[in-house]
């Protein structure tokens, strides 16, 4: 049964990925219409662990609509017309970019109906967008159904007026009067009273304390306009971004950019690391100590770097150190929004560091670039590692290792366990890539941290995963130790460059390894249910700190 069940899910992501497609080059559908409903019916077959409550009709999912709403512009909740967008110019105007809370990416609200979005990140990203609408949309048609009587011609129900009310903002409230409306709001959602009042305390802030009452309400109202067909939803995609996907553009601009800072600071022809990571741990763990004048020692100071996550002066006290030691900054402007950092290892000085009993003498450089999202990292690791020229001559990029460090969902353990794959299984295609890994389950040895060994799954999108289909990889021959959206594209990437068209040695070693964000298998341990905090620390520079390990240790 479960399998079946694992089975009719698989297709019916393949089915809505061959949906997005399709409208993405069509240009335009309506969320209500056609296309619109059969999105949603297949969202709903899918059923993604994510997004908790949405298939239950009288009950408004919070926690999944706070996940969505953080990775969403501000005031979307408002608009009936979405245009997905590249980069165009908009910031050229006087419209004021809109950043959501969770994604680095630029909205503009262009007037009172219509929000703009722009997409630098490729087909991922689209994805990721139109998943979280279709949801967003689910949950609207929800909250229209419960406030209004449709059987009159949508009159409103007296709870809603409540909600309108406070919504508006038009009447100032006593506490008394605030706790009867959420009193009414956690019926109207379906949720207690508990639920409600934490919700209402995360969606708000001192700025905003009623966020959620007016979210609930234009979403409503919204999706009421578009069922009497006054203001009908629809979602477009502009043609400069229907031209763009899929042509690299923006990691072309970023990878030339890398190599002319290599060129122009005589880095070109040294042997190279590469590192897909955060913008921190690589830095805090080569130069912290001397930035903050402290002793190094021969075990990692977890709580040194814990402080530093937590104060700003302190990261800046290192970033300026970094700098006047050599590090340089590529404050990426190319689109991509992938910055990057070159740490010439030949001027680092490891006495003070916890590296200092290596003795190394090499000149190495290390580049690590941010985060990259799905099928984008395929984009840049493809355009960074092919050759480039320099005065008319060709050079080849001497690259020696690839580290690929990230966050990802575990179904073996819990929040801030690591995971060491051993191949990476490509949901949903026949694309499977094994790989020797140098990072083994050996140097991951820890009271407080467990580590896993095994193949992981690249997603399609994580939000688009249940339980079903996930305890399918773990528990049959797969056995699959967690998921992650950008292996696979990052080693097809590898292998295409060195075994195909030989444009980096054969011979480079490559390092995975991911921390444990979140289980989708555990209730209430999803990536909707928040964030890891200080948790993830510790397997974030135990990671770093065996990824720097076997780079000093190469000959």
């Amino acid at each position: 049964m479960a399998n079946s069940r694992a089975r009719e899910t698989t297709e019916a992501i393949e089915r809505l990925y061959v949906s997005m497609r399709h409208l993405f080059y069509r240009g335009f559908f309506k969320p209500s219409g056609v296309s619109g409903e059969s999105l949603r019916k297949l969202l709903m077959v899918i059923n993604p662990e994510i997004y908790g409550s949405m298939s239950i009709p009288n009950k408004i999912e919070l926690d999944g609509l706070l996940y969505v709403l953080d990775r969403l512009p501000e005031g979307i909740e408002e608009c009936s017309f979405i245009h997905l967008t590249s980069d165009e110019g908009f910031d050229k105007g006087s419209f004021e970019p809109i950043v959501p809370k969770k994604r680095r990416r630029n909205c503009y609200r262009i007037d009172e109906h219509q929000m703009n979005i722009e997409v630098l990140l490729g087909r991922s990203e689209i994805y990721d967008i139109l998943t979280h609408l279709t949801f967003l949309y689910l949950e609207a048609d929800k909250i229209r159904n419960i406030g209004f009587d449709l059987s009159e011609d949508g009159r409103p129900r007296r709870i809603w007026k409540i909600i309108e009310e406070v919504a508006k903002g038009e009447k100032k409230h006593s506490r008394k009067e605030k706790e009867v409306a959420l009193i009414h709001l956690s019926s109207f959602l379906g949720r207690t009273f508990d639920e409600t009042l934490n919700a209402y305390n995360s969606f708000g802030d001192d700025n905003n304390p009623d966020r959620l009452f007016k979210i609930i309400y234009w979403l409503g109202q919204v999706s009421l306009t578009d069922w009497k067909e006054v203001s009908e939803r629809e979602i477009y995609f502009s043609s400069i971004l229907q031209e763009r996907v899929g042509h690299h553009l923006f990691g072309e601009k970023w990878a030339n950019k890398i190599k002319q800072v290599l060129v122009e600071n005589n880095l070109h022809m040294r042997p190279l690391h590469i590192i897909s990571a955060n913008m921190h741990s690589v830095k805090n763990m080569l130069f912290a100590n001397d930035a903050l004048s402290k002793k190094g020692t021969k075990e990692v100071d977890y709580k040194l770097f814990a402080d530093i996550s937590n104060k700003k002066d302190l990261q800046t006290k290192v970033l300026d150190h970094a700098l006047k030691e050599g590090m340089i900054y590529i404050d990426d402007h190319s689109g991509s929004n992938i910055d990057v950092q070159i740490i010439d290892l030949a001027k680092t000085e490891l006495k003070n560091s916890v590296f200092a009993g290596q003795k190394f003498k090499g000149d190495d450089v290390i580049l690590v670039f941010d985060y990259a999202f799905g099928e984008q990292a395929f984009e840049v690791m493809d355009e960074l590692l092919r050759p480039y020229e320099v005065n008319g001559e060709v050079y080849m990029m001497k690259v020696k290792s690839v580290s690929i460090m990230g966050k990802a969902g575990i179904l073996t353990g819990g929040k801030g366990d690591i995971m060491i794959p051993t191949s990476h299984i490509f949901e949903g295609t026949a694309d499977n890539y094994t790989f020797e890994n140098a990072l083994k389950l050996e140097d991951f040895v820890d009271d407080e941290v467990k580590a896993f060994e095994g193949p992981m799954v690249t997603v399609l999108g994580t939000s688009l995963q249940n339980k079903d289909i996930l305890s399918y990889f773990m528990t049959t021959s797969w056995k699959a130790i967690g998921l992650e959206m950008e292996g696979a594209h990052y080693q097809k990437a590898i292998q295409v460059a060195s075994k195909i068209r030989h444009h980096i040695s054969p011979d480079l070693f490559v390092m995975y390894a991911y921390y444990a964000s979140d289980n989708p298998l555990e209730t209430g341990s999803t990536l909707s249910s928040g964030g890891l905090g200080l948790t993830g620390v510790k397997p974030t520079y135990m990671i770093t700190h065996k990824i720097i390990e076997k780079i000093l240790e190469q000959k």
